[in-house]
Parts: structure tokens; C-alpha cells; sequence
């Protein structure tokens, strides 16, 4: 029953998040609160552009603007918005821009992260199209990855699940000063979305212990599911930190965000010398622990490593013992909910930051990563003792590893190490033709 002009004029001292929550009350407060003149002052004193209103008259604008009633309902919060957006988009993607000369991937991730107040939700849908929101994960910060671990007791059961969709989010209008309000306008970017129908038929078995099962999705996430009941247990996500931010902050929330195509250097590939002077970092860890931090320099194949449509780059020979790596502690991945923790054994998560002679990141992924025991015997006569292979696998290459578990000190050695790179992703990247 308040009249429209006190309420415009109570409206007229709250600030831009309060107004885009008060337009989620009800029809009249979202017509109100759409209310250009409003909306032009917050623009006007916020964003100071080259004309400024006069002070006391907020429907009288300088020449460089146009009158308020030439414009449609909206039409200044919209350009508020877009313009806050925009300035928000560039400081965070100017902290991206300083590099790790050690893994050539950027330095100020966390910072970036805490600027644009961004974190992670996975949605649940079920068969009937209700969704479920699962927010408050735990992260788990790597040198080149980020873990984030869902859990809880009050999830749908799986046999009604259809997918899973996971959304990096952020406050549609970052404000420094507060922490973000879950219940305040947000922007959604969808990162991926998996199909969880037959999950345990079609997912990747990565290993089980006493209460839980794993099952590997891609790209880079595992599914936990309770072994008495078919229930998921928790959900990891393990995000590269090649396009993150990208991909948590510039995508939409129906569209996954694209990177740019790579701009090759100008005579800098050679189909006959192949690839030369590449890098490699890899990290092996189970979340919380870490297993392996190792870098490799001067990576290189030549046209005869070309076959069956993939380039190999060979990191670690099986002949070449001075190159062997061993494994810090035994391999598993660690796991918690509410009540439980565990660790599953033989599977890890395998971060892969593979790097062009330029230095920019050419291949990179995060995943979880199941040993099995080799049918073969070493060979070796350093070692003696069973052989496991762990293998992985994606649109743009293959990883094969293979470790000897040594008994007498209960470590694993990795005697093996090499990259197929795709033939594809080259071509693509360089422009060439392989």
C-alpha cells in the first residue's frame, strides 16, 4: 500500500546488490527497482564517467548523456552491470598474467581467486528435473591443480540421478570490502557437465577399500559411491590451473567457456625435426599428500616417433637408470565425509603440464590416475619386484607409466615415462601437417 515514490525513494539509498536482491521479491519491486534513475546515479557516482550528473537534479543530465525517458526501463542497470563486469573481468585477469617460471602456468592463482570472490557448486538433477545444489566444498591447493571435495548425508539416491554439472560462481557485482553473500545476485559458469546413468557401468573403475568405490569421470572428476548402498558418498573435482579462471568466470551458465586458438610462431615447426625443446611438470598426489613434484627439460621426438596417429616424447627410458624416479610414500587417494575418512589404494591424481618450446602451455589436465599389476616381470637387474602400469587417456594424448614396487623398502620406482601427444592437437597448434 506504500506509495510507488516513497518506495523509489527509499530504493534510492541502497546500493547495487541490495537493489538486484529487492528485485527478486515480488512484480512491483522489480518494476521499481529497475527504476533507470536509480540506477543512473549509482553509474554516475560509481563509475565516474566523463559526464556527471548534476547534483541535486537526477533527471537532468549533461549533453553527453542521453534523457532518462528516451531509455527503456532497465536500460541503465543493465549498463551498470556490464560495465562493472567488464572492470572486474580485466583486474582479475591482470593478476593471471604473471607467470611461474618454474611450471609456466600463472603465479597469483589464490589471488586472483580471492579478488573475484569465486568458488565451486556442483548441481545435481534427477530424473524429474529437480535439482540439487551442493555448495561449502574443501579445497586443496596444489602447484598446479586445485581439488575440491563435496560431501554429504542428505544427497538424492544415484538410481534417480541424470547428470551432475559443475559451475564455478562468482558475485555478479564483487565488492572488496564483505565477504560474498550466497543469497546476493551471482554469475554462474558452467565448467562441465557428466551423465551419471549407469555410472558404475560406464564410468572408470579407479579403485575401492572397505567402504567406498571410486569411478573416474571426464574431464577430472571421481564419483565416490557407498558400497552397501549405491549411494554417492562424495564427489572430487580436480581442476588444472591452465584456464581455470576462464573457465570458472568467463563461461555461461548453459555454455562452457572456449579457449582462443593457439597463434603459432612464424616458421618455428619443422614436420621433418618434429617437436623439440619441450618441458614437462608433473605432480602425482592422492589430495591431501604428495607423492611425486618432479620437472623435465629439453623433451624432443623426431619424425620416426610418429605412429599410429600420435608424437612420442619419451620422459623417463626404462634403460636409463640415472632418470629413475622414486615415489615419496604409498599411492592412494584420501577421501572424508561427515562421519568417514579413507584412503584408497594403488590410484592417485596425475597433474600434467606439458609446455612448447616457447614456454606456453600446450597440454594439461588433472586426473585421477588406477595402477594395475603388470603381467610381466622386471627386466631390470637394479630391481626386482612387481611391475604396475597406470595409463591415461584423452582427446588430445596418452600417458603410459610404469613402477616397480620394491619390497625391501617399500617404495615404488617409475622406470617408465612416456607422452603420445596427438597428431591433431599438433596440427592445430602449429598450423602444420603431420
Amino acid at each position: 500500500s506504500m506509495p510507488s515514490e516513497m518506495l523509489l525513494k527509499i530504493f534510492s539509498y541502497l546500493d547495487a546488490v541490495s537493489l538486484l536482491s529487492l528485485g527478486c521479491v515480488n512484480k512491483r519491486f522489480c518494476e521499481l527497482a529497475n527504476d533507470n534513475g536509480i540506477w543512473l546515479k549509482l553509474y554516475s557516482s560509481t563509475l565516474h564517467p566523463k559526464w556527471k550528473m548534476k547534483s541535486k537534479q537526477t533527471e537532468t543530465i549533461s549533453l553527453g548523456c542521453a534523457a532518462l525517458h528516451d531509455k527503456k526501463p532497465g536500460y541503465w542497470k543493465k549498463e551498470y552491470i556490464f560495465k562493472q563486469t567488464c572492470a572486474f573481468k580485466t583486474r582479475v585477469m591482470r593478476l593471471v598474467k604473471f607467470l611461474d617460471p618454474y611450471t609456466g602456468l600463472p603465479s597469483k592463482n589464490k589471488e586472483a581467486m580471492k579478488v573475484s570472490g569465486l568458488s565451486w557448486i556442483i548441481v545435481l538433477k534427477d530424473k524429474n528435473g529437480k535439482e540439487h545444489v551442493i555448495e561449502k566444498p574443501k579445497l586443496s591447493f596444489k602447484d598446479t591443480s586445485v581439488t575440491i571435495l563435496w560431501y554429504g548425508t542428505d544427497w538424492p539416491c544415484l538410481d534417480i540421478l541424470s547428470t551432475l554439472k559443475l559451475f564455478g560462481v562468482t558475485p555478479l557485482l564483487p565488492d572488496q570490502t564483505r565477504l560474498p553473500n550466497k543469497n546476493g545476485p551471482r554469475r554462474f559458469s558452467l565448467i562441465a557437465e557428466y551423465h551419471l546413468a549407469k555410472l558404475t557401468e560406464n564410468g572408470v573403475a579407479v579403485g575401492a577399500d572397505e567402504f567406498v568405490q571410486l569411478f573416474s569421470l571426464s574431464p577430472g572428476l571421481l564419483v565416490g559411491i557407498w558400497k552397501e548402498r549405491n549411494e554417492i558418498a562424495f564427489v572430487m573435482a580436480n581442476l588444472h590451473y591452465n584456464q581455470l579462471l576462464e573457465r570458472s568466470i568467463l563461461g555461461s551458465a548453459t555454455v562452457q567457456y572456449t579457449p582462443p586458438p593457439n597463434i603459432p610462431l612464424l616458421d618455428d615447426i619443422d614436420s621433418e625435426y618434429g617437436l623439440h625443446d619441450y618441458s614437462l611438470h608433473l605432480d602425482l598426489h592422492g589430495r591431501s599428500c604428495m607423492y611425486l613434484c618432479g620437472s623435465f627439460k629439453c623433451l624432443f621426438c623426431r619424425k620416426r616417433d610418429i605412429e599410429n596417429g600420435y608424437l612420442r616424447l619419451r620422459v623417463v627410458n626404462l634403460k636409463d637408470n640415472r632418470k629413475h624416479l622414486p615415489v615419496t610414500g604409498t599411492l592412494g587417494i584420501c577421501w572424508e565425509t561427515d562421519v568417514f575418512k579413507g584412503n584408497v589404494k594403488d590410484c592417485f591424481v596425475m597433474d600434467l603440464t606439458l609446455l612448447d618450446e616457447t614456454g606456453k602451455p600446450f597440454w594439461c589436465f588433472s586426473a585421477p590416475v588406477h595402477m594395475e599389476l603388470s603381467t610381466k616381470s622386471s627386466g631390470l637387474y637394479d630391481y626386482m619386484g612387481h611391475i604396475y602400469t597406470a595409463d591415461y587417456a584423452d582427446s588430445e594424448g596418452k600417458v603410459c607409466v610404469e613402477f616397480v614396487w620394491l619390497e625391501e623398502t617399500k617404495e615404488y620406482i617409475i622406470v617408465s615415462l612416456v607422452l603420445y601427444v596427438s597428431t591433431k592437437k599438433v596440427n592445430s597448434w602449429y598450423g602444420t601437417n603431420y
